[in-house]
């Protein structure tokens, strides 16, 4: 079985589309053993409850610095066993610890052709009203 952590950082419908997929079966062999968070109160985590799947918000202005803001990522990462993490909507960049650690074993999920409409500002419907506003003809996750 192999343990994923999602990131997340707003609604969660690619959380969503991850659990129902799952449920399903249309991902098998996997499980959401850990919602990440870098914002309280979001949606995207009643959906993880809703589910069962254990949450986790880390804030970075509850750490002293960076590094221990990087190591209480990385020891509940390894504390749950994480095989595969899984960027949904996660508006922070990823230390590069973290990258480093789970080289390969990374998916970034994001509504445009990186970097083409990405950076700050470009997420969720924004992307795709860019996208049509400047007449593109591939997009894509």
């Amino acid at each position: 079985m192999l343990n994923i952590a999602v990131f997340v950082s707003g609604g969660g419908t690619n959380l969503q589309a991850i659990i129902d997929n799952i449920e399903d079966g249309s991902i098998s062999k996997a499980k959401i053993a850990l919602v990440i968070s870098n914002k309280a109160d979001i949606y995207a985590l009643e959906r993880a409850k809703k589910h069962n799947i254990k949450t986790k918000v880390i804030l970075k202005k509850d750490f002293n610095d960076r590094i221990d803001y990087i190591n209480a990522q990385l020891d509940i990462l390894e504390e749950h066993k994480i095989d595969l993490i899984v960027l949904a909507g996660y508006l922070s960049i990823v230390p590069e610890l973290i990258i480093k650690k789970y080289s390969n074993k990374i998916i970034n999920v994001h509504p445009s052709l990186i970097p083409a409409f990405s950076g700050k500002g470009y997420y969720g419907l924004k992307v795709h009203e860019e996208v049509l506003k400047r007449g593109c003809k591939l997009t894509g996750a």
